[in-house]
């Protein structure tokens, strides 16, 4: 269910990004501090770039993305860069080390594939929530109402309609 729902977000993406041209991906929007559509999308994905680049080694550090410029600015390369991931999701589960540095102390916390996976699927959702505030001032551009939508809320909405 997790790996489905993974790709269902990044379905989603894609369809967005087969909605706009490379120009009104890359501009800067107030509404996002600056950031582009393009650059929160980036983000979303060097995430799960990170997550697969680590699987082998166990060894995860967030912060080592690779932060590449074509991934906020071709929706092709983007969308590229998505069918890579999805393709690359592992069904194996296994214990992953995240490392990070906080407040100059070096950190090593025991987590696992599953629960970055998951950790991924609601980051991606959090940014699709940002998306979705930019996204508004392109008239022809058509979301679903649940993009950038928790998947809770999603289920807590259906049971108050009950």
């Amino acid at each position: 269910m997790l790996l489905k729902s993974i790709r269902y977000s990044l379905d989603e993406l894609i369809n967005l990004l087969d909605q706009l041209s490379d120009k009104d991906y890359s501009k800067s929007c107030e509404a996002l501090s600056n950031a582009s559509i393009g650059e929160h999308t980036r983000h979303i994905l060097e995430m799960f770039q990170c997550l697969k680049k680590s699987y082998d080694s166990s060894v995860l550090n967030y912060d080592n993305r690779e932060r590449n410029n074509r991934i906020q600015t071709e929706t092709k390369f983007a969308k590229e860069t998505i069918s890579a991931i999805k393709i690359g999701l592992k069904t194996e589960n296994k214990v992953i080390f995240i490392e990070q540095v906080v407040d100059s102390l070096a950190l090593r916390i025991q987590s696992n594939y599953y629960r970055e996976l998951l950790y991924n699927l609601e980051h991606c959702i959090h940014h699709q929530a940002l998306i979705k505030v930019a996204v508004r001032e392109f008239e022809n551009v058509l979301i679903d109402d649940n993009f950038g939508v928790a998947r809770s809320t999603i289920e807590y909405r259906k049971q108050c309609v009950q």
